[in-house]
């Protein structure tokens, strides 16, 4: 199975079924025969776009174009538990393997207040174009955390 083959199976996945968690995903794409490793499967769900949703007090992934309606830092505040501010960058705090997938929200997003962004497994270094725009982009991600 090629890698747009696999994409395609974690899309129909994703659609078909509320999975919360990579390793679920990993699980069912071995119990199909296709076995990845979770850093193929974490560049796989960054490159498919997939956001995390929040329903009835649970999370699973679904795809980016489904949550168009929901601003950027809407979503950055599904995967995110706290934000924090240096200067004109901001650290966003992640569940393990999450970081670049709230990466990929912001780079699809592009919006004017934010110059880019390094992922780490848990942790989001989003560098904002000056002090200004890093506060106000932090404080709209914590109202949505406050939620």
């Amino acid at each position: 199975m090629n890698k747009a083959e696999r994409q395609d199976l974690i899309k129909n996945m994703i659609q078909e079924q509320k999975i919360g968690r990579q390793a679920d995903i990993q699980r069912n794409l071995e119990e199909r025969g296709i076995f990845v490793t979770q850093t193929t499967l974490s560049r796989d769900l960054r490159e498919i776009g997939l956001v995390k949703v929040y329903e009835n007090g649970k999370s699973f992934y679904a795809l980016a174009e489904e949550e168009g309606e929901r601003s950027f830092t809407q979503l950055l505040a599904d995967y995110a538990y706290k934000v924090q501010r240096a200067s004109f960058i901001l650290v966003l705090h992640s569940d393990l393997g999450e970081a670049a997938l709230m990466a990929n929200i912001i780079d699809a997003e592009k919006p004017e207040t934010i110059l880019g962004t390094v992922a780490g497994a848990d942790t989001l270094l989003v560098i904002c174009r000056d002090e200004a725009a890093a506060q106000a982009v932090e404080e709209e991600i914590n109202r949505f955390l406050q939620e």
